[in-house]
């Protein structure tokens, strides 16, 4: 495990101490200009046979330059502020920029007849070894946020040395370990996240039934309580798991940490409210020289909304992400990575 520092420690703004106001400010504060000079264009990945998931490319003029896949977490989408924030950055910073849709989100429950969970890294590579072949990018990076980090260090692990074109993992709060972190939301603090995750997956499959009728059983539904309970009933048997434990065992990026060839950033806050810290004290991240493992006391989950210096905005995670993708952009690449004003206060950093 890399323990070098990031070159600006995180200072949490002096109102913003507490993790469950960072988790949800970090969600509603407002950043209009955020794309709004960026293109975006719609494009579907196959994934299996059976399967696409939407992606939303914003191309550079060489579209063979380095690009950088982003992933999101539970029930968000490409549109997530925190994917619309790190997007911009790094659209301005040079590099092409593809954020992902997790299967069926984003309105597009009809592209698979499955749902999505957090085992699915085939999903992240497949994209990534499309954007080679037809594309002709030579260099990639790939950045998730919680389920969205599980499933790019899960990728990572799982190719070792067998993915040329991956340069570097950034993740940020990832659930390494799901059976923990599920078992923490579902704790009395966290109540209301419990309910907004639990409301939106049971939407979710509803909306699935009517593209697949017959797939599902709804009647199940009203006598789910908690996403455990939800993940026993529909996810695990989907994804071809025997239960929800199972599915929790298999689906962690813990298990294939130390398998990771490439630079890897990982950022985690003491104070997550559903993350625990005790994820990552696991002898895979420590045995690894090529992951960064980057620790806050402060920060909840994905917030990091830092009491900013006059030479970047308020969103620390965001800048550490483009900054470490700037350390391990080689010398012939450096010129066309203009990075460090995609982090200013001045418009394009948000």
């Amino acid at each position: 495990m890399r323990t070098n520092p990031v070159s600006l420690p995180f200072t949490p703004q002096p109102w913003l101490t507490n993790p469950h106001i960072q988790t949800l400010v970090s969600r509603f504060r407002r950043r209009p200009h955020l794309l709004a000079d960026v293109p975006g264009e719609e494009r579907l990945f196959r994934v299996d046979p059976q399967s696409q998931i939407k992606g939303v490319c914003s191309w550079q003029p060489d579209r063979q330059a380095p690009g950088l896949v982003l992933v999101h977490g539970l029930e968000g989408c490409h549109d997530s502020p925190y994917m619309q924030g790190i997007a911009h950055k790094a659209w301005h910073a040079g590099l092409n920029v593809i954020r992902l849709n997790q299967r069926n989100c984003a309105g597009t429950e009809h592209l698979t007849p499955t749902l999505y969970n957090a085992g699915l890294s085939r999903d992240v590579r497949a994209v990534i070894d499309e954007l080679a072949a037809k594309d002709g990018i030579r260099a990639l990076w790939a950045a998730g946020y919680s389920m969205g980090g599980n499933l790019v260090l899960k990728m990572a692990g799982e190719a070792g040395d067998a993915c040329s074109i991956l340069r570097g993992i950034a993740a940020v709060c990832p659930n390494v370990h799901p059976a923990a972190c599920v078992a923490a939301l579902e704790q009395r603090r966290n109540w209301i996240y419990h309910q907004y995750f639990l409301r939106k997956l049971k939407a979710r499959v509803e909306r699935k039934a009517g593209f697949f009728p017959g797939k599902w059983d709804l009647s199940l539904l009203k006598n789910i309580r908690t996403v455990s309970q939800f993940d026993d009933a529909y996810t695990a048997p989907d994804g071809g798991y025997r239960n929800a434990g199972d599915y929790y065992e298999r689906s962690g990026a813990r298990h294939v940490l130390e398998s990771i060839r490439v630079p890897t950033l990982l950022i985690t806050a003491q104070d997550d409210p559903f993350i625990p810290f005790a994820s990552f004290d696991i002898p895979r991240i420590r045995a690894n020289p090529r992951i960064q493992l980057v620790t806050t006391v402060k920060g909840g989950h994905c917030g990091f909304v830092q009491h900013a210096p006059e030479s970047e905005d308020a969103h620390w995670a965001e800048n550490r992400i483009i900054e470490f993708i700037q350390r391990d952009v080689d010398d012939k690449e450096r010129p066309s990575l203009p990075l460090t004003p995609a982090l200013s206060r001045q418009g394009r950093g948000g």
